[in-house]
């Protein structure tokens, strides 16, 4: 068991493992919940575990919410249902291996907390302002990273539209059209018994489509993310130990520059020339998106920028 945990831990200190990371923690919080409803069950003891579920889940009521307003973040990392997660898990794995590689793991999580923050909002607008749903109200309740996984796929699919996944019976499909079916899929079922469900899934991908467009237009929407999560992690790392060092005084200067470049692990944003387009414009043309490093396609996405 340690062995599962070192695991864990080394997958956490990675960089760049934004996606492995954001999928162990959905498995870990629906682990402990499972753990919990079997364990208050057998304990006789389900209403603790009620109790407990309902502090991640976002409620439909606008008054319910303001008393539990932290599960406007909390229900986009909850699962209760194996198949659930299993399915929510594989759509973020999919799609969100691409907005890694093409915009980097700082993008990643940022559109997946959004998408997840903007699924919520619009089921609470729906659920509070709509009188379709002012009968199911009370007992209104969601939890799931639906919301963040279609933001993530729409995301995908507005940065790369014609990237062909090769899915089983179907062969090669691009993934514009298939997001563009599960959107269908859940406006069908906005009226259903998982309509607030459907109804975050459009609020993800309302998001995704409008980061990625805002994005390549030269604005992020996703700073305060950024500076939240950079935030949280430097509260988490242990401080090196202060070293002294003598230099001289252009070579330190030039050593904190490269340091500083190294540590944010970031590439460079300045846009690429054109040869070095031309050069990555020949390799998709000879061997497909597939065959481009992580760098080539995060140039490509700033020399599109640029355009």
């Amino acid at each position: 068991m340690s062995g599962l945990f070192d695991d864990f831990r080394s997958e956490f200190s990675k960089p760049n493992n934004t996606l492995v990371q954001l999928i162990l923690v959905n498995t870990v919080v629906f682990l402990v919940l499972l753990v919990a409803k079997i364990g208050f069950t057998m304990a006789q003891q389900g209403g603790v575990y009620d109790f407990l579920l309902a502090q991640v889940m976002i409620p439909g009521s606008a008054s319910a919410f303001l008393h539990k307003p932290w599960t406007l973040l909390t229900y986009s990392f909850a699962h209760e249902d194996i198949f659930h997660i299993l399915y929510n898990m594989l759509f973020l794995f999919w799609f969100g291996r691409l907005i890694d590689e093409y915009l980097g793991s700082r993008r990643l999580i940022g559109l997946y907390i959004m998408g997840g923050l903007a699924g919520g909002i619009l089921y609470l607008a729906m659920y509070n302002l709509v009188p379709y749903f002012q009968n199911q109200i009370e007992a209104a309740r969601m939890l799931g990273a639906s919301a963040a996984a279609f933001a993530v796929a729409m995301g995908a699919a507005t940065l790369l539209p014609n990237y062909t996944f090769h899915l089983l019976f179907f062969g090669p499909v691009r993934i514009k059209y298939i997001v563009f079916f599960f959107i269908v899929l859940s406006i069908a079922q906005s009226a259903g018994p998982n309509a607030g469900g459907n109804l975050a899934h459009l609020g993800g991908a309302i998001l995704g489509f409008a980061y990625v467009k805002l994005l390549q237009n030269g604005t992020d929407l996703g700073k305060p993310i950024y500076w939240l999560v950079d935030s949280i992690s430097n509260l988490t790392k242990p401080k090196p130990p202060v070293k002294v060092s003598y230099r001289q005084r252009s070579n330190a200067s030039t050593t904190t520059s490269t340091y500083a470049s190294a540590a944010s692990g970031t590439p460079s944003s300045s846009a690429p020339n054109q040869d070095e387009v031309d050069t990555i414009l020949d390799k998709i043309s000879r061997s497909g998106y597939e065959s481009l490093t992580r760098e080539e396609k995060q140039k490509l996405f700033r020399a599109s920028q640029r355009n």
